[in-house]
């Protein structure tokens, strides 16, 4: 007789990714790592399907023989050597989930700390944002 219990799985697909790239000073880094938990705790109450906070490691601009040279991330951001780069993501179902989810999230973190001045661990103006919709994968 088999015991195991079939357990039912729905694979949700993401189709609208938000991505964010930023520069946090390594001394800030602690401090973000414990502010990217709580986003990461709330976006994922309010529906979101994934979410990923991911520091640099090999941020050196690596061409291949007889390829275009390119851009590293060091250089993209302006970070310097007290500097982390950081790669961020959050997938949503589509663009109309993600719209959603993320109107729960910013009235959320609106009330929740409209009253706060507590400064941000890194420099808002070295963050660049953007909405991606998934064409391959």
């Amino acid at each position: 007789m088999n015991t195991k219990k079939k357990i039912a799985t729905e694979k949700i697909t993401a189709t609208y990714v938000d991505g964010f790239v930023m520069v946090v000073p390594k001394k800030n880094v602690a401090a973000y790592k414990k502010m990217a938990r709580e986003a990461e705790q709330v976006w994922r109450d309010f529906g979101a399907l994934d979410y990923k906070e991911c520091m640099g490691q090999e941020l050196v601009a690596k061409t291949a023989p007889g390829m275009p040279s390119t851009k590293s991330f060091l250089s993209l951001t302006g970070a310097q050597a007290d500097d982390t780069v950081w790669f961020s993501f959050i997938t949503y179902k589509n663009k109309k989930h993600r719209n959603e989810v993320n109107k729960k999230v910013h009235q959320y973190f609106s009330k929740k700390y409209e009253n706060d001045d507590t400064p941000m661990p890194f420099d808002m103006s070295k963050m660049a944002t953007g909405g991606f919709s998934v064409q391959v994968g």
